[in-house]
């Protein structure tokens, strides 16, 4: 019985330690410190403003290929029907790039639709002679993101231009812009200017 005695004395003792511990703290936050609304008022005034993407933007790739490119996009797209987008890509570097990756967000396909070629007939019997690598919607087998579509085009050696023009048929008025990235397999290749080779075309 002494020992029960213990136990339940030492039960009370810690009962009565902890509970004025637990309903001090409802009192303590319930009653306003004077520098509690300057508090609040510095951290929401701090806090940055988020800068929202335009639509149909591109998330940047993580590999970067050093090459540095000249690119010049000219769009010819009429309000309705078919026109085209002229790309002409130039290698200043001293290496040949392999393969030469055109990417967009394929949401794209909603208002303008991009290929390399227009679909016919004549196609099926020259179906081997095409002067792309790939044509990807994304996810792909070698990496290629969700949510895009890459060309590839190639290879294009050094001090050489590749002129590439891609039939656009519109599928909804109104003018559009979207990110174009310019690759070398997954790498996003460099412009003259040395920043990342990625251009926003707008499509009136």
């Amino acid at each position: 019985m002494a020992s029960m005695g213990s136990v339940l004395a030492a039960a009370l003792f810690v009962v009565g330690c902890v509970g004025p511990f637990v309903t001090q703290s409802p009192r303590a936050s319930a009653t306003p410190t004077p520098s509690a609304t300057p508090s609040a008022t510095v951290g929401v005034s701090a806090s940055p403003t988020a800068t929202a993407e335009p639509p149909l933007s591109l998330a940047l790739p993580t590999a970067r290929d050093t090459r540095r490119i000249r690119v010049t996009v000219r769009p010819t797209v009429p309000a309705s029907g078919t026109g085209h987008l002229t790309i002409k890509v130039m290698n200043l570097g001293s290496t040949r790039i392999g393969e030469l990756v055109l990417r967009w967000p394929t949401p794209l396909d909603r208002i303008v639709f991009l290929a390399p070629f227009q679909p016919s007939p004549g196609r099926l019997t020259d179906a081997l002679i095409q002067p792309w690598t790939k044509w990807v919607i994304g996810p792909g087998e070698q990496g290629e993101p969700t949510g895009t579509t890459s060309l590839g085009w190639g290879p294009l050696d050094p001090g050489g231009t590749l002129n590439i023009s891609l039939i656009a048929t519109r599928r909804a008025r109104g003018p559009v812009g979207f990110d174009l990235q310019l690759l070398a397999g997954e790498a996003l290749l460099t412009t003259e200017a040395g920043a990342p080779a990625e251009t926003r075309v707008s499509i009136p």
